[in-house]
């Protein structure tokens, strides 16, 4: 990552809000056309259909989560987000992290990586001790991104990902 791109992750205004804010929209729509791109038909269910497994109060600071987008001038440009790592539990000690996007056209900048610091650095705050999250086997930047970060694999590196599908990773805070 070279300076100017630690300089534009840095001057990313961070903005907490909800997936269903029309802010997001650009960010989930690319996110689904990506999934459906990757990763096709799952049982003949378009793979973006994930995007709507969780109501988007799971990520609401009153459920226990949180939601971000990264605005540059005004527009949206990253984004992620943390609920419970089982929804319908209190317990607060883990998180887990979910659709962590970067817009196509703003890639290699250094802003995964800020959206990674400050989803773990609200977690924190929280009293969180333990994020765990899942990428899938056609996202090798997500597993380079994630291992770069101390993440944990609880997967074997060398098997074959497409085999695993889910591949998942925990971090104590």
């Amino acid at each position: 990552m070279t300076e100017s791109s630690t300089d534009f992750a840095a001057s990313a205004v961070v903005i907490v809000t909800s997936p269903t804010d029309p802010q997001a929209a650009p960010l989930v729509e690319e996110l689904s056309r990506e999934y459906d791109e990757r990763y096709g038909l799952n049982d003949g269910i378009p793979s973006s259909a994930e995007l709507s497994r969780y109501p988007a109060e799971v990520f609401s600071a009153a459920k226990g989560g949180t939601f971000i987008l990264l605005q540059v001038d005004g527009q949206s440009v990253a984004g992620g987000a943390f609920m419970r790592e089982d929804p319908d539990s209190e317990d607060a000690e883990t998180v887990e992290i979910k659709r962590v996007w970067t817009h196509s056209g703003y890639r290699r900048r250094g802003l995964a990586r800020r959206v990674m610091a400050e989803l773990e650095d609200e977690a924190r705050r929280r009293g969180v001790r333990t994020v765990v999250l899942t990428t899938g086997a056609r996202q090798p930047e997500a597993v380079a991104l994630y291992l770069s970060l101390g993440y944990e694999p609880e997967f074997d590196l060398d098997a074959d990902w497409e085999e695993l599908s889910y591949l998942s990773f925990r971090k104590p805070l």
